[in-house]
């Protein structure tokens, strides 16, 4: 269960039912949610509204149509009005629900996962707490607020899915088993297909390679496993990585930081 500030005990899929943000005339609306027991999961749902989902500790995965999108610390991916997604958050995590009005800011027509200033991230600590007090938040504080945010750059942080169904069968089974080493040849064989039509399909409909499109699964999980609390060693055995080292050696060559520094940036 979470719980928001005031102590309220909710689930991650009816956080809203007492503050539903659809029924807010505010240009921007902020809800905090609290995780205190085991990870949870919103189901597929959309709003008329915008929302940023940030996590200020733990982490969080949006899964739309497109693609997975991660939340690590300091982060927020951004979901367009309208757009089908569902979350699922760490046990850890301490979230943060940002709702816009369509219109009301500068934001991509796309999911994407957004790098947070300083700056950003506590305007919409702020917001949320002054949400469950009296008083309202301040127009100056929204249109700050707004501003910065249109300003944040884009983290590559996303594994692009597709309708395909053999791909999605080949990316159910990866979530599922993410310690699965079969080469692409494997793979191809249990879809009824040669290696070098898999090959080809991946790269048609993702934009990726296959080992580029498995090692961005690989690290969605590591960096939410991470950022849940798991240790290098367990993300690693996980994983199915014969060696800590050569973990650390995938993690680095994606992402250009160890993933000890990756997480202490966002720690600051």
């Amino acid at each position: 269960m979470m719980t928001k500030s005031h102590q309220l005990r909710l689930s991650l899929s009816d956080a809203f039912v007492e503050e539903d943000p659809e029924q807010s005339s505010a240009r921007a609306h902020a809800v905090r949610i609290d995780v205190s027991q085991n990870e949870r999961e919103a189901p597929e749902h959309r709003h008329r509204k915008g929302q940023l989902v940030m996590a200020s500790r733990g982490g969080v995965t949006c899964r739309v149509p497109s693609g997975v999108w991660i939340v690590p610390p300091q982060c927020g991916v951004w979901v367009p009005g309208g757009m089908l997604h569902s979350n699922v958050a760490t046990a850890n995590a301490r979230l943060f629900f940002l709702f816009i009005e369509p219109g009301a800011a500068d934001l991509p027509n796309r999911c994407c996962t957004l790098s947070l200033s300083p700056l950003v991230r506590e305007l919409i600590i702020e917001m949320a707490d002054q949400s469950t007090v009296a008083g309202a938040y301040t127009e100056t504080m929204t249109k700050l607020l707004l501003s910065a945010l249109s300003q944040m750059p884009v983290e590559d942080l996303h594994l692009p899915l597709t309708t395909e169904g053999r791909l999605n069968r080949i990316a159910s089974a990866m979530v599922e088993d993410p310690s699965d080493r079969s080469t692409m040849a494997q793979w191809a064989q249990r879809v009824a297909m040669s290696e070098n039509s898999l090959a080809r399909l991946v790269q048609q409909e993702t934009g990726l390679t296959f080992g580029r499109w498995r090692q961005q699964l690989q690290l969605i999980i590591a960096i939410r496993s991470l950022t849940g609390g798991a240790t290098v060693q367990q993300v690693s055995g996980n994983l199915g990585y014969e060696s800590v080292s050569a973990f650390i050696t995938m993690f680095k060559k994606a992402l250009g930081t160890s993933p000890a520094q990756y997480l202490r940036k966002f720690q600051r």
